[in-house]
């Protein structure tokens, strides 16, 4: 969804990273990865990738493309971040690069529309085959847009083996290793899979 905020030079971009709403800076982070990917992005999130094709900044696209989210509380914490990184590439910089007309960045926002899909397990085993088939939306809603919604900030999985007592710790701190940012939904579903099919192959408890 369009939030009507767009930039073409560098200043621009910095007066929309302080005014977007924070699901932008959400969507321009994660959102990507539920956009087909026909190569290896060159950057890590859209911010970067813009700075770079249409600023021909390499310096601060670098800056930008090493920020990792998940080491952020929240959206305001990981805005600061950004904001902090553009300003002071505008110190360093005696004339404020521009894009061409056609190459502005317009800031997004996203809504996810979640339904049920009436697949219901009652056994943590089950996940082995179940995750294999899963759709790349429900990839993402369970394993990267649960951060937003549970209690510790976890995935879906660990939250519901969590609350299995203490039977699943082992598991846990196995999906808990899985860095969901620099993989695709793809990847992410394959790795997913065969970490639950090794565990229960394996009669850990």
């Amino acid at each position: 969804m369009a939030t009507g905020i767009r930039a073409q030079n560098l200043r621009e971009f910095r007066d929309g990273l302080l005014a977007c709403h924070p699901g932008s800076i959400y969507h321009h982070f994660w959102g990507r990865l539920l956009q087909p990917q026909f190569d290896e992005p060159e950057y890590s999130n859209d911010f970067a990738a813009w700075v770079f094709h249409g600023l021909h900044e390499k310096a601060l696209a670098e800056r930008l493309s090493v920020v990792d989210p998940r080491e952020y509380d929240d959206m305001e914490a990981l805005r600061d971040e950004l904001v902090e990184r553009v300003e002071l590439h505008l110190e360093e910089m005696e004339f404020i690069p521009w894009a061409r007309a056609d190459q502005q960045f317009h800031f997004m926002r996203s809504a996810i529309v979640v339904f049920d899909t009436g697949v219901e397990i009652q056994d943590p085993a089950q996940l082995a085959d179940l995750v294999a088939h899963m759709s790349l939306g429900s990839v993402f809603y369970h394993f990267i847009d649960a951060r937003r919604r549970t209690e510790h900030r976890c995935d879906d999985f660990c939250a519901w083996l969590g609350g299995m007592s203490d039977t699943y710790p082992e598991l846990r701190r196995r999906i808990m290793t899985l860095d969901p940012y620099f993989s695709s939904l793809k990847e992410l579903r394959f790795r997913l899979a065969e970490l639950f099919r090794e565990y229960f192959a394996g009669g850990e408890t």
